[in-house]
């Protein structure tokens, strides 16, 4: 019975992992935007810190394929070019992100950011990575979800409304919507950049995991050729070289933390949930970035929290969950239709073992 009692929360450990691991990366993206944000505010640039910070997760991940490049099969020039791939659309949606950020701020940001479960589930649908059955309760379910969180971000964002927690500043005019600056703008193009090159960028993921499934060694060659690209693109766009200088401080301390926390963790964690989730549900964690978020300014910044804020996140989570339920829907389908096959199978095996027996 201790036995039994035993598997059983090892199984629901084992099933929890991969949502305490997609959690952790939403914290890790927050605090990247925000030492991000910060870094550039004091001349770095967003193509600088891309190439510092994925310099930086490469050779912390140097190890690891050297350990792993011997009890895994050779590499071949399909995967080398799947590797550049992911490479180059990682690269173009951090310089795009971070471009955007610069122009806006880290919370519209994690609100944008909100779209690429939408792209990424259009996605997921062309390449079959997905099912889009209309007669299915669970794929409805998961399409509405999609919708009410990207809806939920964009209103936790865009409206105040009252402030909940009533301070002197409540006696002001309030204006009601956040953004009009033509910056924001610019910023919610780059942004929108930076949503479709990450969705496609999970698509890759899963294809290339599925040709070569170890995460660590597909990590390092993602932030090799990232930091590579970026080098490139640094070389010809920052000619002043106070944007390359690592002063102790600010600078160093974002480096820092994006090469850990922003590529070799939080990617790392991506590419594990991706192989064994699927796209789709390492892109459905997301809409959680703009309730940390909030809570965070909350919590440690002493942000005004409005009443839009808490109908979006509301929005978000129900959003959230109603994809979740429709992929459990799905996984109870596909085990019951597996079970089902080696059921039926069975008694023509037991037949054949009778036979054999005789």
């Amino acid at each position: 019975m201790a036995m039994e009692m035993k598997m059983k929360m090892k199984m629901k450990m084992k099933e929890a992992l991969p949502y305490i691991g997609m959690v952790s990366t939403q914290f890790a993206q927050v605090g990247l935007m925000i030492v991000g944000k910060k870094a550039m505010s004091t001349g770095m640039t967003n193509f600088t810190f891309v190439f510092y910070s994925n310099a930086l997760a490469s050779l912390i991940l140097l190890p690891s394929f050297f350990f792993y490049r011997s009890i895994r099969s050779p590499l071949n020039f399909s995967l080398i070019c799947g590797f550049f791939l992911l490479g180059v659309l990682g690269c173009s949606a951090q310089l795009t992100g971070y471009a955007g950020i610069n122009y806006t701020s880290a919370s519209f940001a994690s609100a944008m950011l909100n779209l690429i479960p939408g792209f990424t589930f259009i996605l997921a649908v062309i390449f079959r990575m997905e099912k889009l059955d209309c007669r299915s309760t669970s794929t409805l379910i998961k399409s509405v979800g999609t919708v009410v969180s990207i809806a939920g971000a964009f209103t936790a964002t865009l409206y105040k409304g009252p402030q909940i927690l009533l301070t002197s500043s409540s006696l002001k005019p309030q204006n009601y919507l956040h953004f009009q600056e033509t910056d924001w703008v610019i910023g919610g193009l780059y942004l929108v950049v930076d949503c479709i090159a990450a969705s496609a960028y999970l698509i890759v993921q899963a294809s290339v995991l599925k040709s070569y499934p170890v995460e660590l060694i597909v990590v390092f060659f993602y932030c090799f050729f990232s930091s590579i690209l970026s080098a490139i693109v640094s070389l010809f766009m920052d000619m002043d070289l106070n944007a390359w200088m690592l002063q102790p401080g600010t600078r160093l301390f974002a480096v820092l933390y994006s090469g850990v926390f922003g590529s070799a963790f939080q990617v790392s964690v991506m590419f594990w949930c991706v192989r064994r989730r699927g796209p789709l549900f390492v892109a459905m964690f997301h809409p959680l970035g703009i309730v940390i978020a909030a809570a965070l300014g909350i919590i440690f910044l002493g942000d005004i929290f409005y009443l839009g804020s808490l109908v979006g996140s509301i929005v978000i989570v129900v959003g959230f969950y109603a994809v979740m339920w429709g992929k459990t829907q799905e996984k109870k389908v596909d085990e019951d239709h597996l079970s089902r096959n080696i059921n039926s199978k069975a008694p023509l095996l037991q037949i054949k073992d009778a036979e054999t027996e005789v």
